[in-house]
């Protein structure tokens, strides 16, 4: 899947202090950029701040010059953005929820510019949800994430209160209940797995104690930023206050692939397959589990008789569809990624269907399955629709799959190792073998 690049060039931008990030909706700070863009230039001192308060009669003040000053006639809105109304008085708020707050890294790139629209419109949370927009991302990045927050602006998201937009996860990260960790350094030629996860570990290292110093006591974490399944552990190791049951790495690609395939297989449409499960590491040591699901109810081996190809051509088939995909277009696969990340999010907010599960990367301290503690690993689990979860107990496991397993969990053992110093483990210690286990499609 796409990965957003974090090389941070030393450059100085307006947009990496707090006073100046920009805000939507009732609490909008603009940069130079945009007043630039909407109004002739007006001359502000370095330390000046436009923002827009809560308008009570819808009124635009009027933006004048005084001694070189921009000033307002009313508190210190700013043309259109003060066309806000009161949220007291707005029958449609009074059904609204509380506000969450979200964090989204890697936010100017390719997975993120599919999922905040998504996020924005209701479609995750709900149409009764408002939603805070908190979004990472690098120096190099900032103008984009500028054009991000415009994009968002001019959809007219009613349920979008607020959008702010930093380099700094200590800001960014303050308060949020989400945050959805998908920037990561991509794997470029001649990078060694050992490598990666060195370099995005301590990514994912600093996140998660902005995390612990800042974000929410019960924020819920969902890392998608490749090698998901050991940077969700570095990131959990490092947010010692968080309870580690609220990590996630993100599987849900692999299940909706599997399902997909299982489905072209028997001839039916893919709502017709359920209980499909990923287990272990998200790489080519990954298990697609057609022990356990069903289509129409029915197991998956009393449908489809072909057991070899079960056995070989399915696990295939769902490991090499993103490298297809990059052959027939050109580019990985951000859409279907941020449609995972959303299918990953609202099956932790509603409730699981009766006798279905959905599949996640989570931590295994307490997994009834014997699969090794300490490691962030997918396994089946149910919700109750209240952001938690509950590993499922009633799949069988037969000597093939256990195997399968067993390999996937000795990977992720072997990565634990290499970043051992970033986990508070001790000093790392590297050897993954000579075989590339990395997903055609994430090199």
């Amino acid at each position: 899947m796409a990965m957003a690049e974090l090389s941070t060039p030393k450059t100085t931008s307006p947009f990496l202090h707090s006073s100046s990030r920009l805000r939507l909706s009732s609490k909008l700070h603009l940069s130079d950029h945009f007043r630039h863009h909407l109004l002739p230039p007006l001359t502000t001192t370095p330390t000046s701040k436009i923002s827009c308060s809560v308008s009570q009669n819808n009124q635009a003040p009027v933006a004048v010059q005084e001694n070189g000053l921009v000033k307002t006639t009313k508190k210190e809105c700013y043309g259109v953005f003060c066309l806000t109304y009161d949220l007291k008085a707005e029958d449609e708020t009074k059904s609204w929820k509380k506000m969450i707050n979200i964090a989204v890294s890697g936010a100017a790139g390719m997975i993120s510019n599919h999922l905040l629209f998504k996020l924005a419109s209701g479609a995750v949370f709900g149409p009764d949800q408002p939603i805070a927009l908190k979004l990472l991302g690098s120096e190099r990045s900032v103008q984009a994430l500028e054009g991000v927050a415009m994009e968002l602006e001019d959809s007219l998201f009613p349920l979008l209160r607020e959008v702010d937009i930093g380099t700094d996860p200590y800001e960014i990260f303050q308060d949020v209940e989400w945050a959805l960790l998908i920037g990561a350094k991509p794997r470029g030629p001649g990078v060694e797995r050992a490598a990666l996860l060195d370099i995005n570990g301590q990514i994912f290292a600093e996140q998660g104690k902005a995390l612990n110093a800042v974000a929410s006591p019960n924020v819920k974490v969902l890392v998608v930023g490749n090698p998901c399944n050991t940077n969700a552990l570095i990131c959990l190791k490092n947010a010692p206050n968080i309870p580690a049951k609220n990590f996630h790495a993100l599987t849900r690609l692999d299940e909706n692939r599997a399902k997909c395939q299982l489905a072209l297989k028997a001839g039916v449409f893919y709502d017709k397959v359920s209980n499909m499960t990923i287990w272990g590491n998200h790489s080519t040591t990954q298990v697609p589990d057609f022990l356990n699901a069903r289509i129409n109810g029915v197991p998956v081996k009393e449908v489809i008789t072909d057991h070899k190809w079960l056995e070989e051509g399915f696990t295939e088939s769902v490991q090499k569809r993103g490298g297809l995909l990059i052959q027939k277009w050109g580019r990985s696969s951000a859409a279907s990624t941020a449609v995972s990340i959303v299918d990953a999010i609202k099956s932790l907010v509603t409730p699981t269907p009766e006798g279905d599960w959905f599949s996640t990367g989570v931590y295994t301290n307490g997994n009834p399955y014997g699969i090794a503690e300490d490691l962030v690993f997918s396994m089946p689990c149910r919700s109750k629709g209240d952001g938690d979860y509950e590993l499922v107990k009633d799949v069988e496991i037969d000597d093939y799959l256990r195997n399968r397993i067993a390999k996937s969990e000795a990977e992720l053992l072997a990565e634990k190792k290499c970043v051992a110093h970033l986990t508070g483990d001790g000093i790392a210690y590297c050897d993954l073998g000579p075989v590339d286990t990395m997903l055609p499609g994430e090199v």
